[in-house]
């Protein structure tokens, strides 16, 4: 496959935020990626009685004291979701020594991805509103149950004045608001973007998930030979994304860069994939077009990797008819065996630790306890972390109900360290 040359300026990545299952911040997260635990654990948000799974990729305590700098009215609007995307694109804002005008920066844009928004707060004022009787419930308690509430949030807090998008397309949600950024800012519409997604667990997608059947009573295991589903968890991913004309000129540094990204659908299922990938070949395909690397460039992939056993066998399939015989050699990182399936979220914490290991210079080991399944024999990083060469080049896929595919390419000349 031949590379085309860049469209546009360079895009790079100048901050990160996370808000994960290990805990609030990034150093949370990469302390957990790099010592190969799994944050999935039981599930204390809600009662999982009659449910076959206890499990989930559950965020610790700790929401009240990332939102304690907010007035208590504004704080008792927001959502658990929405508590999350915030603090994550703080944090992100302040790695990347950003600056943003009280009143709103029109070149800057911010771009989230959410699944079900504010969902437990709607489910709690429901079930509280059914045994009231006569007493009155404040409706504002489900002012943000909308899948806007994250970016609202956000744009509210840091003063962003720009184009505020939400991206509500499942599981591929936050990676299509990345890829949404990314044009934004090639296209001299934006200067400077936030991208990312925020989900909070919630009982429908609990229920739901439980009632397909397509849930481990163990912590998932992608690519593995005794997987019997997914994990889920909760958590927020936001990046500062930025022109490298921009960043420059403020003296910014490039963590690395975002270099193409490419969506599709397969226009075949509500919830299966198309077993033949064609939807994830042809959206892998567009990202390595428009990032201009060859298949050959590619070093690691951070896989979907559900580990639901007929999803992973088809991403890999997929995966086969881009890479052929070179994707033996292609590490493979699946996030969801950290700490859970995201859902709208997924994208953005996955980028990030895609973001993570050309950082660090290294992959970080992935949890396991089963053989690789032959059907789909992933090279994971087993056991420590495997060192990166420079330069690097990361793909990042996602996959999601209703068939929507998209890709991301990041590559980095050196670590953050060197």
């Amino acid at each position: 496959m031949a590379a085309n040359a860049r469209s546009g300026p360079r895009i790079w990545v100048t901050g990160l935020g996370a808000v994960t299952p290990f805990g609030w911040g990034m150093e949370a997260f990469a302390r957990g990626l790099y010592e190969g635990r799994t944050a999935i654990r039981p599930l204390s948000l809600f009662s999982t009685d009659g449910h076959r799974t206890r499990i989930a990729g559950e965020v610790p305590a700790g929401l009240e004291d990332a939102l304690a700098h907010l007035p208590p009215k504004q704080r008792a609007r927001l959502s658990r979701t929405d508590g999350f995307a915030l603090a994550a694109a703080r944090e992100a804002a302040a790695s990347a020594e950003l600056e943003l005008s009280e009143h709103g920066r029109p070149s800057v844009g911010l771009f989230v991805g959410s699944s079900t928004g504010g969902m437990l707060e709607g489910e709690r004022f429901f079930g509280d509103l059914r045994t009231a009787g006569n007493r009155r419930l404040a409706a504002s308690r489900i002012a943000s149950q909308q899948h806007s509430g994250p970016a609202d949030a956000i744009a509210r807090a840091l003063g962003i004045g720009g184009p505020v998008v939400t991206f509500s397309s499942a599981c591929s949600a936050a990676g299509m608001a990345i890829e949404a950024a990314l044009r934004s800012l090639r296209s001299g519409e934006t200067e400077v973007a936030l991208a990312g997604g925020a989900d909070s667990l919630c009982e429908l997608t609990y229920a739901g998930f439980n009632s397909l059947r397509a849930v481990d009573e163990q912590p998932c295991r992608p690519f593995q030979t005794g997987r019997k589903g997914l994990s889920l968890g909760e958590g927020s991913g936001v990046l500062v994304l930025e022109t490298e004309t921009h960043a420059r000129g403020r003296g910014a540094r490039a963590l690395a860069e975002l270099a193409g990204a490419g969506s599709s659908c397969d226009a075949h299922h509500m919830t299966a994939p198309d077993p033949l990938g064609e939807g994830l070949v042809l959206a892998i395909e567009k990202a390595l077009t428009d990032a201009g690397v060859d298949l050959e460039d590619i070093d690691v992939i951070n896989a979907h990797g559900t580990a639901t056993p007929l999803n992973d066998v088809a991403e890999w399939k997929a995966l086969e008819r881009v890479f052929g015989a070179r994707l033996a050699r292609i590490a493979i990182q699946p996030t969801k065996s950290n700490v859970g399936h995201l859902l709208g979220a997924c994208g953005a914490v996955e980028a990030v630790a895609a973001l993570l290991a050309l950082t660090q210079g290294s992959l970080p080991p992935t949890p396991t306890v089963d053989a690789v399944d032959p059907e789909c024999p992933a090279n994971l990083v087993i056991g420590a972390a495997r060192a990166l060469s420079y330069p690097a080049t990361v793909l990042s896929v996602n996959l999601a109900f209703g068939g929507a595919n998209v890709a991301l390419v990041f590559r980095s000349d050196k670590p953050e360290s060197s």
